[in-house]
Order: C-alpha cells, then sequence, then structure tokens
C-alpha cells in the first residue's frame, strides 16, 4: 500500500534560491523537493507518494486544502509561508481537515521580525516544524510514517 501525502507550499517559494539566501538558503523549491524524494528512499523502504504544489494566490491554497477532504492523502505537509501570519482563510480551509497537518518553515520565524514570530494557520496544525531549512520537509513527513 503506498502512503500518501500532499505538501503545499506559499508565495513566494517559487523564488526560493535566490530571495534572501542568507536566511531560506541557496536550494530552490524543485531541489528541496528533490532532496526529500531522495532522502525518504534512503531512509523509507516502503512505496510513498509525494505530491507537491505551490501557489502565490491564497485562494488557489484554500481551494487545494479543501480537495484534500475528498481525497485519500495521509496527511498534509504545508509551508504558508506568509499567509501563516495573515490567511483567516487557510486558517479556516486547515481547520476542515481531518488529517494531519504539518506547518513547516524553512526559517526560525522567532529570530526574525516580531510579525513572523505569530502563525494563524498554526492554529489548525498538528505540529510545527521550523528552522530546519529544507530538512523541515522530510522530517514532517516521517514524523507521520514512524508512529
Amino acid at each position: 500500500m503506498t502512503r500518501k501525502f500532499m505538501i503545499i507550499n506559499g508565495p513566494n517559494l517559487n523564488l526560493l534560491g535566490t530571495r534572501e539566501p542568507e536566511v531560506y538558503g541557496s536550494d530552490n523549491l524543485s531541489d528541496i523537493e528533490k532532496y526529500t524524494n531522495e532522502q525518504l528512499k534512503l531512509l523509507w523502504n516502503e512505496p510513498v507518494e509525494l505530491d507537491w504544489y505551490q501557489s502565490n494566490i491564497e485562494g488557489e491554497i484554500v481551494n487545494k486544502v479543501q480537495e484534500l477532504l475528498k481525497s485519500d492523502y495521509e496527511a498534509l505537509i504545508i509551508n504558508p509561508a506568509a499567509y501563516s501570519h495573515t490567511s483567516v482563510a487557510i486558517l479556516d480551509a486547515l481547520k476542515t481537515l481531518n488529517i494531519p497537518v504539518i506547518e513547516v518553515h524553512l526559517s526560525n520565524t522567532h529570530l526574525r521580525d516580531a510579525f513572523r514570530q505569530q502563525k494563524l494557520t498554526a492554529k489548525s496544525s498538528t505540529i510545527i516544524m521550523e528552522g530546519l531549512g529544507k530538512r523541515a520537509y522530510l522530517l514532517g513527513i516521517l514524523s507521520q510514517l514512524i508512529k
């Protein structure tokens, strides 16, 4: 049986690798996806399917979260990026899910601007992983595989 995970990435994450590399690192989103897939194959010997999605548009992210209501995904790994601090709409969509929600952030938001330390979306998250760089995605997935 293949275990399935949806990974949703929010605004400006399409600019990873060029946007503030001193904060977010030099890997782009494709590099992070490749790293996560490769490491997962090394660490987990059962089939796992990862579906990656990125949007800069709040409503598209809400729609993608709502699609999970009628799916067989085991968990959602989400990096809402800047929307984590502002989006009641994404928070409300996440609250409808009956699967674990693992929120990830590449940087440690508690070491950054004060407004980044408050996360609305965290109120619906099962787990929050931050400050781990690209490893946050892999560790978020593993947190659900190893139970």
